[in-house]
């Protein structure tokens, strides 16, 4: 056995209840408009919107009607992500409406499901007789990685164990295919997936059978042999493919290059990465396998220090929706897909459950509260799959570069994934929240990660705990908890302080100065015997923060972003007018923080000064002198990055020139 790490536990999500300023709105949003509005998707009920014809495929492999397949070899994922984010939506208040509509198509599952338990419409429709036959391009594993965690979702929800039996029979039908035995397929999957679900179904079920094939896919990955497994693959097929036979030939693409515990940098495909990274992270959790933790924290600093946008985002070059290499940027052509960046907060809330490190949490803020939720419209109805820094609309339409870029948010897509990853996120939220560790002495420490008002319960030995948190975050720094108790009860509470707020902060307890030497890994420890009614305060200085880049990001020299707190803010032509890159910021003057409701309620906005050159007639020339041409001083207002795209087609840009 390797050396072991100790690891803590997530809150179970039904023991937190968000009743918060600023999330509050997005839940409800994901409740009543993004789950409806995606179930018609699903049907094809929306105008001028790309069809998803996912129902009608499953209805037609359950055999209720006719047709032929229609969509992507992975289009059932789109189904298995809507219910999972009903799992979760049912699991903080049952919904009679939406539980009939999830169990109408839970129904058509068992129907669409072979009697060996294989269940993949595709294959069932189009291709029956040709399933695991090419596992690098088709996603099967996948798509059924995500049915069983939408099965996991609904069953903890509802206690109904039909759609739990249909992710249990496929599961062991996969068991009987794959594994290391000589008369069992020894692959695995193009589009990592499978191995995160089959770690929550093994912790909902306890068989052990589970756990130990997500190891076998996560282990044998990128073993070296002759020929590849990809390989291997085409020639029994006689080389046919489905298009991206490119996928095949570049095996780093997808991570498939070399074993993951000899693999040094974050490399391929960001989405498929991002998920086998956090399958990694889950395992080692759940055995204490050391080894695989220190190769996720190399792949994890390969990420967020070489390779990842100031919003959080990851995945900088459109052609494989990939990572290109060590500090290359670009703001304009990026890729930065939604779902990676929801990948990378699943990463990071699996790293946090082995170790208490406030720079796992940090991360989760950045892509959460920005480019997350700035993959989707205030009305829950419009969607961003690339999420880039800069934009010129003109450039989107006429350079073939930035086909990929949309200055607007789209109602709907061909290849859907981000929509439905987005509405499960924001409503599993409330399992970001805290973790639970117990030491060798048995005493419990509770880790608050990240600030989002609301309550939640605790069992601390043999005493229920509840946490009232209370603030306006994240546009103010106070935090306000108050503990709920029957008996006196030691534990410890351990106050995440974010790298933004550096040592600006002090902590309160009972209106008493609580003095500490230093905040550890990003946390002030409070540990006492506490009682009903205790009161504790954080404050954090929430500057606004002048942020330059590493030097050897090309794109941003003599640039600078503004950030406060967990938000990056960003210039937008509604407000500063065309030709953003002709903005020079002032720092000198500084920044004012105002509260501005005038697109968004609530919403706190940076007013400073920028110059910027005088019209000037240039008549033909496409070149003059620099002395021939002044500049005027012009007030400026940035937005925060997630707002952006709200009013209209316009320019957008993060980073700007700047004058000391």
């Amino acid at each position: 056995m390797r050396n072991r790490v100790s690891s803590a536990k997530i809150l179970p999500l039904n023991h937190v209840k968000i009743n918060d300023a600023f999330w509050s709105y997005y839940m409800d949003l994901v409740k009543d408009v993004v789950v409806p509005y995606q179930w018609k998707a699903l049907n094809d009920q929306i105008p001028d919107a790309d069809p998803s014809r996912a129902i009608q495929n499953l209805k037609i492999a359950a055999g209720v009607c006719e047709g032929d397949f229609y969509g992507m070899v992975f289009q059932d994922s789109d189904i298995a992500k809507w219910l999972e984010a009903v799992g979760y939506l049912l699991l903080n208040e049952r919904d009679s409406e939406l539980e009939g509509i999830a169990d109408e198509v839970i129904d058509l599952l068992e129907q669409a499901q072979a009697e060996n338990g294989y269940l993949n419409t595709y294959y069932l429709v189009k291709e029956p007789g040709h399933q695991w036959t090419n596992l690098c391009e088709c996603h099967e594993l996948y798509c059924a990685g995500h049915l069983i965690e939408g099965a996991i979702a609904y069953f903890q929800a509802t206690g109904k164990r039909k759609v739990l039996d249909v992710v249990m029979k496929l599961a062991d039908h996969i068991d009987d295919v794959f594994g290391y035995e000589p008369e069992k397929l020894q692959g695995y999957d193009g589009h990592q997936e499978i191995e995160l679900a089959l770690l929550k179904l093994y912790e909902v079920t306890e068989n052990d059978k589970y756990l130990k094939l997500a190891q076998y896919f996560l282990e044998v990955r990128g073993v070296a042999k002759d020929p590849h497994f990809y390989d291997a693959e085409m020639t029994k097929r006689n080389g046919t493919t489905h298009g991206w036979d490119w996928m095949q030939k570049n095996k780093a693409y997808s991570q498939a290059h070399d074993a993951i515990h000899e693999q040094q940098d974050a490399i391929g495909h960001a989405v498929r990465a991002v998920y086998m990274y956090t399958g990694m992270a889950h395992l080692a959790v759940l055995t204490g396998d050391e080894q695989m933790y220190e190769s996720c924290k190399r792949l994890w600093n390969s990420m967020v220090s070489r390779q990842m946008y100031i919003t959080g985002a990851i995945g900088s070059q459109a052609h494989g929706e990939a990572f290109s290499f060590d500090y290359d940027l670009p703001n304009d052509t990026v890729y930065a897909e939604t779902c990676a960046s929801i990948g990378l907060i699943f990463f990071g809330g699996r790293m946090l459950q082995i170790e208490a490190n406030g720079d796992y949490a940090d991360v989760i803020e950045r892509a959460l509260y920005n480019t997350v939720l700035g993959g989707m419209s205030r009305d829950g109805q419009h969607f961003f799959y690339v999420n880039p820094l800069e934009v010129n609309p003109t450039a989107c339409g006429k350079n073939d570069n930035y086909l990929h870029v949309k200055p607007t948010r789209q109602k709907w897509f061909g290849c859907a994934c981000c929509p439905p990853n987005l509405a499960r996120l924001i409503a599993s939220l409330g399992q970001y929240l805290y973790t639970v560790k117990e030491n060798k002495a048995k005493r419990s420490t509770i880790y608050a990660n990240v600030y989002v008002s609301g309550q939640a319960t605790f069992t601390i030995g043999n005493e229920q705990v509840t946490l009232i948190q209370q603030s306006n975050y994240p546009w103010e720094g106070q935090i306000d908890f108050k503990v709920e108790l029957e008996t006196r009860t030691d534990f410890v509470l351990a106050l995440r302080v974010p790298s933004w707020s550096g040592e600006s902060c002090s902590v309160r307890v009972n209106d008493n100065v609580y003095e500490f030497s230093e905040n550890r890994n990003g946390y002030v420890k409070i540990g006492r015997v506490w009682e009903n009614g205790d009161h504790v305060t954080l404050h954090l200085s929430m500057p606004v923060q002048v942020m330059k880049s590493h030097p050897l990001v090309r794109q941003n020299a003599g640039k600078v972003a503004l950030q406060r707190g967990p938000i990056v803010y960003c210039l937008e032509e509604a407000d500063n007018g065309k030709n953003l890159h002709q903005l020079e910021l002032m720092l000198k003057k500084g920044f004012e923080v105002v509260k501005d409701s005038s697109f968004i309620e609530g919403l706190h906005v940076l007013q400073g000064w920028a110059k910027k050159e005088k019209h000037h007639d240039w008549n033909d020339n496409l070149y003059l002198p620099h002395e021939t041409l002044k500049n005027e001083v012009i007030p400026v207002k940035l937005i925060p990055y997630f707002s952006w795209a709200n009013r209209g087609v316009g320019e957008m840009q993060v980073w700007t020139r700047f004058v000391k």
